[in-house]
């Protein structure tokens, strides 16, 4: 069982259901992934989404990542990949998967820059986050990369958003 906590500071549009979007955006990212299996699991696994501000995610950013600077989304695993499949043997029981938080300006900007929804963007972005915390990542290699960004894609198309990643940029 997959349960989405959010928080939404007063930057973020009142009358988007961004609790209700990282939901779907975060079942979405799990069911295209190697984890599949946890939206049926009798364990609890929790991951938490918090839409805030550039400051709250730039002292996150320069705390936990020696980056003095906002950022659209960070994510902060609390288990480690490989003992995801470990909980979910189990069969019992609860756990935090980690965080999740984005940039309200940052992820303003960047969707006004690419010609896309403010919600459309927040969604790839917690997409991405949620990839994060499940273990993959994008900054090992380039196969490692297109392997996410597949992942991605095919996430966001089940929610009917188009592939954010335009094709002349693919290897």
């Amino acid at each position: 069982m997959i349960l989405v906590e959010s928080d939404t500071s007063e930057e973020w549009d009142s009358s988007t259901g961004w609790a209700a979007l990282a939901d779907q955006a975060v079942r979405s990212a799990i069911a295209a992934s190697r984890h599949e299996l946890l939206l049926r699991s009798p364990v609890s696994f929790e991951i938490s989404v918090k839409f805030t501000d550039d400051e709250e995610v730039r002292a996150l950013n320069a705390a936990y990542r020696d980056k003095d600077k906002p950022t659209n989304v960070l994510s902060f695993p609390m288990v480690e990949p490989a003992l995801i499949t470990a909980f979910d043997a189990v069969g019992e029981g609860e756990a935090l998967l980690g965080d999740i938080v984005l940039a309200h300006g940052v992820c303003a900007a960047e969707s006004r820059e690419r010609g896309i929804s403010m919600e459309d963007h927040a969604i790839h972005l917690v997409v991405h986050g949620a990839l994060h915390l499940l273990g993959y990542d994008h900054e090992i290699g380039e196969e490692a990369a297109v392997a996410m960004e597949k992942l991605e894609r095919e996430a966001l198309a089940s929610m009917g958003i188009t592939d954010p990643y335009p094709a002349e940029a693919r290897p």
